[in-house]
């Protein structure tokens, strides 16, 4: 059973797994009670189950890049609890789980897949990746204008969402830029957790940091 931490956005999101199954999930909307909200829901998800935290095999959280005081509470929690029970730290990209949400979609329509995190002002946190994951642009902290991505956008159709694609949205002519509005983290967030658990690809509770990307930003 695996417990699945997502605070680095506007809504947060945790959920308990099991082999690779969603058992529960709770959300909060309200960015700003992230580190109130998140212990409380983690207990009643865990009371849902009828298990307790000595019951988790695991905890996996969105690493960044996000909100810092929200990839802050997250990290947190996950290393104290993983630190305190002994068991695997497994650590998410908020990109890559992002460009994995919208992989089936993307591919069926020969796109490369860019999501976008609202940074303030004309700057997202973005990537660029191909439906097979190959990262294309590294994640990185883009201040946007008329000639962002128009190297790759000359090359192949680009599906651009999140919550920094508005603001490209009305920055961009080009015929190859599309734009997706609905996408949802949580079951991509599973699979790729469960993957990793299966593989033993983990983090060290002590070492692991969060992905700020530009340390003030923040909801």
């Amino acid at each position: 059973m695996i417990l699945l931490i997502d605070t680095a956005q506007e809504t947060g999101t945790i959920a308990i797994s099991k082999d690779g199954r969603i058992l529960f999930s709770e959300e909060n909307k309200i960015a700003k009670d992230h580190a109130a909200w998140l212990h409380p829901a983690i207990n009643r998800l865990l009371d849902k189950t009828k298990k307790t935290v000595r019951d988790l095999d695991a905890v996996s959280v969105i690493a960044g890049p996000g909100s810092y005081t929200g990839l802050r509470v997250g990290m947190a929690t996950a290393k104290g609890l993983c630190y305190a029970l002994k068991i695997p730290l497994i650590t998410q990209n908020t990109l890559r789980v992002m460009a994995e949400s919208l992989r089936s979609q993307a591919d069926e329509k020969k796109c490369w897949l860019a999501p976008m995190i609202d940074a303030r002002r004309d700057e997202v946190f973005t990537a660029l990746f191909k439906t097979d994951m190959e990262e294309i642009i590294p994640a990185q902290a883009m201040i946007l204008d008329k000639t962002s991505f128009e190297s790759e956008l000359s090359r192949n159709p680009i599906l651009f969402f999140g919550s920094g694609a508005d603001k490209w949205e009305k920055m961009t002519n080009s015929n190859s830029a599309i734009f997706e509005s609905q996408y949802n983290m949580i079951q991509a967030f599973t699979r790729l957790t469960q993957e990793d658990f299966d593989a033993a690809k983990w983090s060290d509770p002590v070492y692991a940091e969060p992905v700020y990307l530009k340390e003030f930003f923040s909801y």
